[in-house]
């Protein structure tokens, strides 16, 4: 029900942002994913990941804009050494990959035309399943996450380059409520508005 009504909001949205807009751009863009999976019984370093999608901007106004963009996550993870003292039969040290469809929906603020700063909510869909971490092969990873980004993009010409954090805001750990799990980390990214 959440995902049909975050679906209804994004198009009416662009409907009336499309009727008002004064551009419309899309564009492509790839970078580097800098991401942990935060929790008492994760490892704490980052791992690197990739990350690549498309954009769109919708100028509301010289100034302001809405940024929704479509992107294939990748967040790379290692349990911790005692993650089998937290999670029984779990299996300590593993690394393993989360791959998400990415949905972060930006307000984009150009207070010259060299700079957008952004900020806004991403929902992601989680696309594989990691079901390594405990022997009882149950699902370790809830399907959806719920994150926060800001971040600051330069604007030179049609290539746009940028930086990001991303924090996760919902428990993506789906084998028991002993403790939270979390996305989160950087982004840095280069793209090409296309037209």
């Amino acid at each position: 029900m959440k995902r049909k009504a975050f679906v209804l909001s994004v198009a009416l949205v662009l409907a009336i942002l499309h009727t008002q807009a004064q551009g419309i751009h899309l564009g492509i863009k790839a970078g580097a994913n800098l991401f942990k999976v935060d929790g008492q019984s994760m490892s704490s370093e980052f791992k690197f990941g990739y990350s690549v999608g498309a954009f769109a901007e919708l100028n509301v106004t010289p100034n302001w804009g809405i940024q929704p963009e479509l992107l294939f996550n990748q967040t790379n993870y290692r349990t911790g050494t005692q993650f089998s003292s937290i999670y029984p039969n779990g299996v300590n040290s593993v690394e393993g990959k989360l791959n998400y469809l990415s949905i972060p929906v930006l307000l984009s603020f150009r207070p010259i035309p060299l700079l957008s700063l952004q900020a806004g909510p991403q929902f992601g869909i989680l696309l594989n399943q990691d079901e390594s971490l405990v022997s009882n092969t149950k699902d370790a990873f809830k399907k959806g996450d719920f994150a926060v980004v800001a971040g600051a993009q330069l604007n030179l010409a049609s290539i746009k380059v940028g930086a990001r954090y991303v924090i996760g805001l919902s428990d993506i750990n789906d084998l028991q409520n002993q403790e939270s799990w979390k996305n989160q980390g950087w982004q840095v990214y280069a793209g090409f508005r296309l037209f």
